[in-house]
């Protein structure tokens, strides 16, 4: 059943990419900070806790049904309890992880990964998890900026050939080496180690180019929103 496609819950993820990429692109197309560039870029809210929300009751409502019938059957080799708890966290780290992914420009994967196996799922399922979310983000972002007409196509090709190979190459070596090893915890250490190596760049690079912004005297504060867009 963990291969099987699950049509409907990919409909919803499909329906809320559409979404997003129409609000995207009618806000873009009118006045910066204008009555309508509000009234699209808030529509945003309403659509994801529409979402949240109506997932949530369904993860609630599975998860009690299953305790009330005694089945304790795991879900992909992972069992989650999805107590109020659970999804008020997972919601919370959510917001987390966008909020510093659209600050700092790191992928959803910093925080995602972590979190499902804080929950209990297994390290196969989450790094898959997580990189199938952050495709879903990328891909909006890469349609949205295509049709904005700020797409460069070869920089664009050339990265997707380098990732689709490296994703290929890593994945094969680390299910040889988690078959060798027998420990599906690697992918566990190989995941820490990427979120390590990535935290430390960004900081390195952050400091430096502070310290270059200070020594030029250039200015570091906030840009007016309406101003900068």
């Amino acid at each position: 059943m963990c291969f099987n496609l699950k049509w409907k819950k990919l409909s919803v993820l499909l329906v809320v990419w559409v979404a997003f990429l129409l609000l995207q692109i009618l806000k873009n197309d009118v006045a910066v900070c204008s009555a309508w560039y509000w009234v699209f870029f808030c529509l945003q809210f309403p659509i994801a806790v529409a979402v949240f929300v109506y997932e949530a009751v369904k993860l609630y409502k599975e998860h009690k049904r299953r305790m009330n019938t005694g089945n304790t059957e795991s879900i992909c080799g992972a069992s989650i309890a999805w107590t109020p708890i659970h999804i008020s966290f997972c919601a919370l780290c959510g917001i987390l992880g966008g909020t510093v992914g659209g600050l700092l420009g790191s992928g959803g994967g910093f925080i995602l990964s972590p979190l499902l196996l804080e929950i209990g799922v297994i390290p196969e399922v989450a790094s898959a998890t997580a990189t199938f979310v952050m495709m879903f983000s990328s891909s909006l972002s890469v349609v949205e900026f295509y049709l904005l007409k700020r797409f460069p196509i070869p920089y664009a090709l050339y990265l997707l050939a380098v990732s689709i190979l490296a994703g290929f190459w890593g994945q094969f070596f680390v299910r040889k080496l988690i078959r060798i090893l027998r420990r599906a915890s690697l992918i566990v250490f190989i995941l820490s180690g990427v979120i390590f190596a990535s935290a430390l760049t960004m900081g390195v690079i952050g400091i430096d180019r502070s310290i270059a912004k200070i020594h030029n005297h250039e200015f570091m504060g906030f840009l007016g929103f309406c101003t900068s867009q």
